[in-house]
C-alpha cells in the first residue's frame, strides 16, 4: 500500500515578495516643533508697526502741547544728538551704568545665596523671615537720609540704596523656587545616597532656576529706580543728575533724552537676562 503523501505546507514568501505594509519602516530623525518662522516674523512685524504707530501718535499730538509740559520725539531726538555732542551725555551715561551693574551684581549674589539658604533651612527661615518682611515692606526712600548719615553723599551711598532695593526681588524668588520644588525629586536624590551638595547642585538648583531668573528681571527694575532716587538725594551725577538739571530749567526735550535712556537700559538688561536664562536653561525657551 502506496502511502499518501501528506500536503506541504505553504512556503513562506520570500523577503522580497513581502507588501510594503510588512517591511518595517526606517527610523526617521524627529525634528524639534516650535513656532514656525513666519509666525516669528509676523510677531516681529506687528511690535515694529506698534512702535511706528506709538512714536507717530507721539509726535502729532506733542506739538500741540507746551513744549513747557511736553516735548515729541523729533525734539527729543534733536537734543540727545546736541546732548551726545559735548559729551555730558556720555560722562552721566558712564557714571550710571557702573553704578547700576555694580549694583545689581552684588544684590544679585547676595539674594541668590540668602534665597538658596531660607528656602532649604527651616531654620534660617525662621531666623530671618521677619527681618525680610519687614525691610521689604518698609518705604526704604525714607531711610535715605539716614543712608547719607552712614555713606556720605558719594559712590558708596548710591551703590547701598541700588543694592538694598534690588535685594528683595531676588532674595524672594529665589527663596520660594527653593520651597517649589518637589519633595519626590528630594527624596530621591536622598535614596540614592546624594548628599547635600549633591542635592543643592543637581536637583534643588537646576529646579529653582526659573524663579531666581524671574527675580532677577525684576530687581532689575528696582535697580534702576534705586539708582535714580540715588542720583536725585546723594551724588548729583549720572542720568538722575540731568533729568533734575533739565527739569528745573524746563527744558522738557533735554530732559526726557536721559528718561528714555533708563528706560532702553532696563529693556536691554532684562533680554540680556532672558538670553543668559535660554543658554543656562533651554528647557525654559522651549516652554515659552
Amino acid at each position: 500500500m502506496t502511502a499518501q503523501k501528506a500536503p506541504l505546507a505553504e512556503k513562506a514568501k520570500p523577503a522580497s515578495a513581502q507588501t510594503p505594509m510588512e517591511v518595517a519602516p526606517p527610523t526617521a530623525e524627529v525634528e524639534d516643533l516650535g513656532p514656525p518662522p513666519r509666525a516669528r516674523s509676523k510677531a516681529w512685524i506687528v511690535r515694529l508697526i506698534s512702535i511706528a504707530v506709538v512714536i507717530g501718535a507721539w509726535e502729532i499730538f506733542g506739538r500741540q502741547v507746551n513744549p513747557l509740559f511736553m516735548s515729541y520725539p523729533s525734539a527729543i531726538a534733536s537734543a540727545a544728538v546736541g546732548l551726545a555732542g559735548t559729551g555730558e551725555l556720555w560722562v552721566a551715561l558712564g557714571s550710571s551704568v557702573q553704578t547700576l551693574l555694580l549694583g545689581f551684581v552684588i544684590a544679585s549674589s547676595i539674594g541668590v545665596v540668602l534665597g538658596l539658604l531660607i528656602g532649604r533651612y527651616r531654620m534660617v527661615d525662621a531666623a530671618t523671615d521677619w527681618l525680610v518682611n519687614a525691610l521689604y515692606a518698609t518705604p526704604l526712600v525714607a531711610v535715605i537720609p539716614l543712608v547719607t548719615l552712614w555713606f556720605g553723599l558719594g559712590d558708596a551711598a548710591k551703590l547701598f540704596i541700588v543694592s538694598i532695593l534690588a535685594v528683595f526681588p531676588v532674595l524672594i524668588n529665589t527663596a520660594a523656587g527653593v520651597r517649589n520644588v518637589p519633595s519626590a525629586l528630594v527624596d530621591v536624590g536622598t535614596a540614592f545616597a546624594a548628599n547635600e551638595r549633591q542635592v543643592f547642585l543637581k536637583i534643588i538648583l537646576p529646579a529653582a532656576l526659573p524663579y531666581m531668573m524671574t527675580g532677577l528681571r525684576l530687581g532689575i527694575g528696582r535697580a534702576i529706580i534705586g539708582m535714580v532716587v540715588a542720583e536725585f538725594f546723594t551724588a548729583i551725577t549720572g542720568l538722575g543728575a540731568m533729568i533734575v538739571k533739565y527739569g528745573n530749567a524746563y527744558d522738557t526735550a533735554s530732559m526726557f533724552v536721559p528718561i528714555l535712556l533708563l528706560m532702553l537700559m532696563g529693556v536691554g538688561i532684562t533680554s540680556l537676562v532672558r538670553k543668559i536664562e535660554s543658554m543656562i536653561a533651554p528647557w525654559r525657551a522651549s516652554d515659552e
